[in-house]
């Protein structure tokens, strides 16, 4: 039974359990309320649909926001292990894209020097023998919904071949039409390039999550996803991953860049979306010092077994996150993400390091 003193999210994935019990025998489970909420979210969306993807003037700044310089409580004590042990931290002032890189804009470097992401170049077998064939071919990972209704055969992710941002959907996709969405299927390497050619750079984590943050500090919660009615705030997945989502927040996929509320600092989708890369590398935890401008572990330090890909540190959750799965739409959330792996919820946005004129 769904108690009524629970908060509204709570009784809204419950009810999405019974619903998602109902799917499992070819029925459906869908209210009058929320048919008029997914109406009124259709209205709430027409203007970010329109945005072209290129953000407006030719500056080194343009289509960012400055952060000042501030100090905050990083990481979190109360949620995963990995998000230990919250820390003091002071960061000097940066400037970030207020959104995700868009495909325009992916596409403007592309043309602009003729770089070649990951997914779309043939690995060698030589250097990989032991990989199947199907590796061997350009492509790039993909969330593949379960063919049972009970999501048990475990192949939610998938290597697509012909798979790459161009063809984010797999060889039969492109992004036309989607010209304002975030760029994904791209590896830390494209990122890396695409940050330099604009003479940026990659995020470190401690920027990322300062500025994800929006100027609010203290211990992490939900708020960042969700407003105090249980309504999304964020592109998430609503419902019970991976068998139903019921998109109350209007999309099932990517959205366009800046469908949300911006938080305090005017920054898009910071939550939810798409991941985004960091160039911190990835080790379980923090330590419990203060720091200035921490900039992560040393990667001779992580001791990584022979065989292993290095991993970096990807923050924000994505489109396929939700409360039964993942759930790391928080800015203390963080998960581990192969240096050379892209995959379909996967994207990113580049800071730059100057003061504020």
């Amino acid at each position: 039974m769904v108690s009524l003193n629970w908060p509204l999210w709570v009784r809204s994935v419950l009810a999405v359990g019974v619903c998602a019990a109902a799917f499992a025998g070819a029925m459906i489970c869908v209210s009058a309320t929320e048919v008029t909420k997914k109406q009124e979210r259709k209205a709430e969306i027409g203007s970010c649909a329109a945005y072209s993807g290129l953000p407006l003037g030719d500056g080194e700044t343009a289509g960012m926001s400055f952060v000042p310089a501030g100090t905050f409580a990083m990481g979190s004590d109360q949620h995963q292990p990995e998000e230990r042990f919250t820390h003091i931290v002071r960061v000097d002032g940066f400037w970030i894209d207020r959104h995700e890189v868009t495909n325009a804009q992916f596409k403007k470097f592309i043309d602009a020097t003729g770089y070649v992401t990951l997914a779309e170049r043939p690995v060698d077998p030589k250097s990989h023998p032991d990989w199947p064939r199907e590796l061997l071919v350009p492509g790039s990972i993909m969330f593949v919904p379960p063919k049972d209704a009970k999501g048990e055969d475990g192949r939610w992710w998938q290597y697509v071949a012909g798979a790459n941002w161009r063809q984010p959907g797999g060889p039969a996709s492109s992004i036309v039409g989607k010209e304002n969405h975030p760029v994904v299927h791209i590896a830390y390497d494209d990122a890396l390039a695409y940050a330099k050619w604009l003479g940026r750079s990659l995020p470190t984590e401690a920027q990322w999550e300062f500025a994800a943050r929006g100027g609010r500090d203290g211990e992490d919660d939900w708020s960042s996803a969700f407003d105090p009615e249980g309504k999304p705030i964020a592109n998430t997945w609503q419902g019970i991953f991976p068998v139903l989502n019921t998109n109350d927040d209007g999309f099932a996929e990517t959205a366009p860049v800046g469908c949300f509320p911006p938080n305090g600092y005017g920054l898009y989708d910071m939550i939810g979306n798409v991941w985004e890369w960091t160039s911190d590398w990835y080790r379980s935890g923090h330590s419990k010092a203060a720091a200035t401008n921490p900039i992560g572990p040393e990667r001779v330090s992580l001791r990584i077994a022979q065989g292993q890909t290095a991993s970096r540190v990807i923050k924000g959750g994505s489109y396929l996150c939700s409360m039964n799965y993942c759930s790391r739409y928080r800015p203390a959330a963080r998960q581990p993400q192969e240096n050379d792996l892209s995959a379909a919820h996967l994207g990113f946005r580049t800071v730059l390091n100057r003061p504020n004129p």
